[in-house]
């Protein structure tokens, strides 16, 4: 017997024998006034007194108590998507208390939750304006500057056509990249899985950044010769953009005579894992849970000036995630990093 139903027979007993000895009293009284007094006759009246006082006083509290309580079930069913309890409403105090302090843990939680939501959509909103501002800003100034007279000026003209177009460019990067990432999270992007080389796909990522590389002196390199080709299943451009995203990251971040070097492993009998490993500035343990965040930037001072939508890691996430694969980071603040995700063997 639990302490709560404990507490309701004491109180309901000690009520009973409150009533039992007043009754008692009574009773004896009147015998000694009009009828002959006898010892078992206040005996029989005492227990039939106290047997009737006890549970009509049980009963009578658990019903009260019952009506509380559904009551209470009630109102506090109404915040809950699902009823506190699965089984019938009790009078089991424990029970009950046990029920609403799971019920108070999770409404806790889903609060938290909710102001973690509500401060990662400030944040975002935040950084959307400021992204968006940014080029906008660039684009109109050039364009003003141009109906301000500078048209007469042809060498100034086409120099701030190319810098307003750059900034229009940089618009269209960040248009794209959310359309992707929103297309990602609603499912609307479906993968077209194939059989292909990771090895070429690499080869080509490399080809296609070697300029961005060689601005900042940063080689682009194998951990070894692979001589075989690496067979996996996924979407062969979307597992390329992957790459692209995460070397390109590596040279933003990377310094002047680094090196981004790519390994690829056997995980399991069907899976491999490719890690890209840089030797730049590296990320800090506190930015490393939101690196994958959009528009999260490492190095909210320099990151800015080589461009970008400042969704690549989050595409990245999205698309491996819709690949069911895992990524992975490590990072040591001034050493250099290393991301790593896996694939699918063909």
């Amino acid at each position: 017997m639990n302490n709560e139903s404990k507490k309701s027979f004491a109180f309901s007993f000690f009520t009973a024998l409150w009533i039992t000895i007043l009754a008692s009293l009574i009773l004896v009284i009147i015998e000694l006034i009009f009828f002959n007094f006898k010892l078992i006759s206040l005996l029989v009246f005492a227990l039939t007194v106290f047997l009737i006082s006890f549970l009509f006083i049980q009963i009578r509290i658990e019903k009260f108590i019952s009506n509380k309580i559904t009551n209470l079930y009630k109102n506090v069913s109404l915040l809950a998507d699902l009823p506190l309890l699965e089984e019938p409403v009790t009078t089991d105090m424990e029970a009950l208390t046990k029920s609403v302090e799971k019920f108070a843990e999770n409404k806790k939680l889903e609060i938290q939750a909710l102001k973690v939501r509500e401060n990662y959509r400030k944040e975002f909103v935040g950084n959307v304006s400021h992204e968006l501002k940014t080029p906008l800003f660039t684009v109109e100034g050039y364009i003003l500057t141009l109906l301000d007279g500078a048209l007469e000026d042809k060498e100034r003209t086409e120099k701030y056509l190319k810098r307003a177009y750059k900034g229009v460019e940089r618009l269209v990067y960040i248009v794209d990249d959310l359309e992707m990432i929103t297309k990602l999270e609603s499912g609307e992007l479906y993968l077209k899985k194939e059989s292909f080389d990771i090895i070429k796909v690499i080869k080509t990522v490399f080809e296609m950044l070697e300029i961005n590389a060689e601005e900042l002196d940063i080689s682009l390199t194998f951990d070894k010769k692979y001589k075989k080709p690496i067979w996996v299943k996924a979407d062969k451009e979307r597992i390329q953009q992957v790459i692209t995203n995460l070397v390109m990251n590596s040279i933003k971040y990377g310094k002047r005579k680094g090196t981004t070097e790519i390994s690829i492993e056997n995980l399991t009998s069907d899976k491999i894992i490719i890690r890209i490993t840089d030797n730049g500035e590296g990320f800090k343990k506190e930015e490393i849970p939101r690196l994958f965040e959009r528009f999260y930037r490492g190095d909210k001072s320099g990151s800015r000036k080589t461009g970008g939508s400042g969704l690549g890691l989050s595409i990245v996430k999205h698309i491996l995630e819709a690949h069911q694969e895992k990524i992975y980071v490590e990072s040591d603040y001034g050493i250099g990093s290393e991301f790593s995700f896996t694939l699918k063997k063909s």
